[in-house]
């Protein structure tokens, strides 16, 4: 026979005796158990699929359970009127024990309750606050889940504490049993009278947890088995059942509460992917926010006021940034004390709010998509509450818009329209101000009206508090990048203007390419003693250009000959018109790569395009050079070095390269291939940044490690780009190679622009400048460039020359600098300063204030012999004068000596002896020495003179207005007799030539 179950259970109940029917019960209550045991043996913690699938499934699907039939079955209720008092109160209880969904708990706790006490309806109230919330509401034993819940959630009813008699169990933790409704106070009939019922007994029992606080409130009305009252042991019944229930309740609103918690975790993630999804879209980003605001906190509006940040005014990142300062919201200072008035109170907010301009207004209705209001907000009531909320800073939950508008006397302007096309009346609102990472509003959120027509709770804000925080980040960052945009706008159009500005005119360029070039011999361009000071600024073009043909890399790469020129012309109009480190030194620089290429034979171990590439390097290397070198960058905290961490200048030069090359008709390397052009342009950046001296420290090492290694392969791509750096570094420092008449010239234009940085230093960082660059110690510029040449350029010219013998010319030439820089370095410590003249030779000058010379005697004694006397007996004899000149005799021998006070060093008489020794023992005595009034004297006899041993002082001008030479002194009319002791004159100031 083919039947099913709900036959099989009709025919058991309508045709089989009571002894088989409890015999088919017991049976199933036993398999019923062991299945239960083996469940719960099996059960362990909920994973994360099962912990989905619970969320996924509803409600009345999680309360059928496989091993129990339907409760609205005849079996089971036959099955429970089978047990004893003791086995049904233990059943009831594991029914409810296990179970997690707040909603299909309360449906079993009402209906076993009605079983146990055979009530007839029941309901349940949980506390939400100082409320009592009917959660299921008359149910019955024979009341469907479904029509439970959707009656409860259709009509959900609120009670205050001490309101009716929920409301008094709720406030007293007391029990209360009605016997006759009607005649008790606290009960309302206008429940019977809406739903036809007649109450006339109730059972209404607090419910309360471990620490006896209520967390609820069951009410059960009227018996069915025709009883007038509920006895005590209904109430004892009803009070131990709801012990236990307790404890599933707890246990199900903490579960209820995790799973609040998991969908605003999952909704924060959402939004914080739509954040990072949409910052280039401010529009996009709130519209996303507003709608997962709205579905997560289930209102029927949206809205976000945005402050006027001027975005589009920004001139800078950090102007965008710290203008919404204006609206850190500190109170405006008053002086009103605690006797104020509300009204004067409100008079002051309102002039706070005043200085509150929200331009953007977006808002999401219940129909309507996100509509958008720029510049023209027009007061309403959501405008004045947003207004107040960015003026506190404080969140506003105002469960009745009306209420509150009342009590704080608002202007007309909160009764006038809202503003919305939506036309809903607000009744509830939660307003929340945006803040940005500095904590600064730029923003008011609003969340207007709960679909349940209830006040937003403390849930509501906990979530939208979260999202007011996602909301600042995306729409700051979203701001950020629409300024951004803007800016970079601005930097390209500035960019356009400096690239017309900054290249070279098609007229200069037209004459540059017509104009004829010299051979490089006119040029002296293979000479390491190369020198620029009588080349116009138009040959230097020339010259330059002449480099580019002689190494055949205009035909090589195919560079356009007016391309080429106007680069050159760009390239020059780009160096700033600085002392020394202008167009003229990347010339030289790039002539000394050019010499040490043909001259020095380095072109065999480089390519052709190795070859443009330095060429190149050598000509942009200082490109924009300020007059100031990295350390003052990072001292003034300039853009460039905030640009750039490292070797600020040399990236700055690299860049200013790069855009005259990228510049319209100036891109030399336009017929390159992709992979030439990205060899080439690091090449030129490599070596850019190897002009930076800290840089060939690193480097310096390295190189003698290979050569000491015996390198003679430099083709690999490391020791190829090491060579390259280490050859930049020497052409960079040439100058201190040239001939000495263009040493010192270089010398003087170098210690001029770092005396300038000293001087910016001192007047604009209130810093004392080093050595180098401090004008006050310009005398020790001679012994500053013998360390140079010693820590930095021998080491570096003597490595390159032991390696390449053909550049030996830099090493030669610059230990014959170092020997003049060293010879005035001497003179320094002697007391004597250079640096104020044109020239290096000539002007040798005492300080006008140096103490250590001041007390030196000088004594020249002048040897004679009798066979100088004999041969030139003729000779006429010059006038010893010992007041004015010191009387040298023009045939003799002269040594020079000199006496000094115990407070000069030896070293010091040493160095001062051998100066004047090479002075007088020179082929002729410097007219600057010898007065030019001194004459023989008829007095003295030639052979007089021949046997005489004279000493005589050598005198030193006391007058400060004297002139620097002997020849405007005077003889006095005494002339003293040459046996006599010699005459020391102490002198104040010494010219030695």
């Amino acid at each position: 026979m083919d039947l099913d179950a709900d036959e099989v259970e009709r025919w058991l109940c309508e045709k089989a005796p009571q002894d088989l029917v409890d015999r088919v019960i017991r049976a199933r209550l036993q398999h019923r158990t062991g299945s239960l045991t083996i469940s719960r043996a099996k059960r362990g913690s909920m994973t994360s699929e099962m912990f989905n699938t619970w969320l996924a499934s509803s409600p009345i699907k999680r309360s059928r359970s496989p091993n129990r039939v339907t409760r609205s079955s005849g079996e089971w209720r036959h099955h429970l009127g089978l047990l004893d008092e003791g086995e049904l109160f233990m059943e009831l209880i594991r029914d409810v024990s296990n179970e997690l969904d707040i909603d299909v708990l309360c449906h079993k706790i009402l209906v076993n309750v009605g079983i146990l006490t055979r009530a007839d309806r029941g309901s349940l109230f949980l506390v939400r606050g100082k409320h009592l919330v009917a959660k299921l509401f008359d149910v019955t034993v024979d009341t469907e889940l479904s029509e439970a819940v959707h009656k409860a959630k259709e009509e959900e009813i609120q009670i205050p504490f001490g309101v009716g008699v929920a409301g008094t169990v709720a406030e007293t933790k007391q029990v209360v049993n009605i016997r006759n409704a009607y005649q008790d106070p606290r009960f309302n009939r206008e429940i019977d009278h809406m739903t036809g019922y007649t109450t006339n007994l109730i059972l209404c029992v607090p419910i309360c947890n471990y620490d006896n606080d209520v967390i609820g409130v069951a009410q059960i009305i009227n018996k069915t088995d025709g009883s007038h009252s509920f006895t005590e042991h209904d109430v004892e019944i009803f009070q131990r059942y709801l012990t236990f229930c307790a404890i599933g309740i707890q246990n199900a609103q903490l579960f209820e509460k995790s799973i609040q918690e998991f969908q605003r975790n999952q909704m924060l993630l959402s939004l914080a992917r739509s954040i990072f999804e949409e910052q280039n879209n401010l529009d996009c980003l709130v519209s996303k926010i507003m709608t997962q605001a709205r579905d997560l906190i289930k209102c029927e509006r949206c809205v976000v006021f945005l402050l006027d940040l001027e975005c589009e005014e920004a001139s800078h990142l950090e102007h965008f940034g710290a203008k919404p300062g204006n609206y850190s919201l500190e109170k405006k200072a008053s002086t009103k004390n605690s006797t104020d008035t509300l009204a004067e109170e409100v008079a002051v907010t309102q002039e706070q709010q005043k200085d509150i301009n929200f331009t953007t207004v977006f808002e999401l209705g219940s129909e309507l998509g996100v509509k958008k209001i720029n510049k023209n907000v027009k007061p309403s009531k959501l405008l004045q509450i947003a207004q107040e909320v960015a003026s506190s800073t404080q969140l506003l939950n105002i469960a009745d818009v009306q209420v509150w508008a009342a009590s704080l006397s608002r202007q007309p302007s909160m009764d006038s329209d809202d503003g919305c096309t939506d036309q809903v009346p607000i009744k509830s609102i939660l307003c929340m101000p945006i803040l940005n990472g500095k904590k600064d509003v730029i923003g008011v959120a609003q969340l207007i009206n709960k679909e349940t027509g209830f006040p937003f709770t403390d849930c509501d804000v906990a979530t939208f508090e979260a999202f007011a925080i996602f909301c600042g980040l995306g729409i700051h960052n979203t701001q950020m990048y629409e300024s951004a945009c803007k800016l970079m706008a601005k930097q390209k159009v500035a960019l356009e203007c400096l690239s017309y500005h900054a290249t070279a005119s098609i007229d200069d360029t037209i004459k540059l390419a017509q104009d004829q070039i010299p051979s490089a011999e006119t040029y002296n361009l293979y000479s390491f003693k190369f020198i620029d000071f009588d080349l116009s600024d138009d040959d230097t073009c020339k010259a330059t250009i002449r480099m580019f043909l002689q190494c055949n890399l205009v035909q090589q790469f195919q560079i356009p000959y007016h391309v080429l020129c106007k680069w050159v012309l760009s390239v020059r109009k780009n160096y700033r018109p600085v002392k020394y480190h202008n167009w003229r030194h990347a010339l030289n620089v790039a002539q000394t790569m050019f010499a040490m290429l043909k001259t020095g034979k380095m072109e065999r171990f480089m390519s052709d395009l190795e070859i443009l590439g330095l060429l190149v390097a050598c000509l942009c290397h200082d490109l924009d050079h300020r007059g100031t070198n990295n350390a003052f960058q990072t001292k003034t905290e300039s853009p460039l070095a905030i640009l750039y961490t490292t070797s600020t200048m040399e990236h700055h030069h690299f860049d200013q390269c790069v855009m005259i090359l990228n510049s319209d008709g100036n891109n030399i390397f336009q017929a390159l291939s992709p992979e030439d052009y990205r060899c080439v342009m690091k090449l030129v950046e490599n070596s850019i940044l190897s002009t930076d001296l800290a840089m060939y420290f690193k480097k310096k090492n390295r190189f003698m490690e290979v050569v000491e290694n015996g390198e003679f392969d430099w083709q690999s791509e490391e020791k190829k780009a090491l060579l390259c750096g280490i050859l930049m570094t020497a052409c960079d420092v040439s100058a201190i190679a040239k001939p000495w008449e263009v040493q010192h010239k270089m010398a003087k234009l170098v210690a001029d622009e770092f005396f300038d940085q000293g001087d910016l230093e001192k007047l604009q960082l209130n810093q004392q400048p080093m050595a180098m660059m401090d004008r006050e110690k310009k005398d020790e510029l001679p012994q500053m460039q013998v360390e140079f040449i010693d820590v930095i350029c021998l080491p570096l010219y003597k490595v390159l020359c032991d390696t390449f013998p053909w550049i030996t010319p830099l090493y030669e030439g610059t230990l014959e600098n170092r020997k003049h820089w060293k010879d005035l370095a001497e003179k320094v410590e002697m007391g004597l300063t250079w640096i104020d003249h044109d020239k290096i030779e000539i002007p040798v000058e005492e300080f006008f204030t140096h103490k250590s010379t001041k007390d030196i005697e000088f004594t020249v004694t002048t040897l004679n012999t009798t066979q100088n006397s004999t041969k030139k007996s003729n000779t006429k004899n010059l006038d010893l004068n010992l007041d004015t000149s010191a009387t040298f005799h023009r045939n003799g021998a002269k040594f020079s000596s000199f006496r000094k006070k115990p407070t000069s060093s030896r070293s010091f008489r040493n160095r001062v002896s051998r100066s004047l020794y090479n002075s007088t023992a020179s082929s002729s005595v410097p007219a600057s020495m010898t007065s030019d009034s001194a004459k023989p004297s008829d007095s003295a006899t030639a052979a007089e003179q021949h046997n005489m041993i004279s000493s005589a002082s050598l005198p030193v001008f006391t007058s400060p207005a004297s002139t620097p030479g002997y020849s405007s002194s005077k003889h006095p009319a005494h002339t003293p007799s040459m046996s006599a002791t010699p005459v020391k004159n102490k002198s104040k100031y010494c010219r030695i030539l």
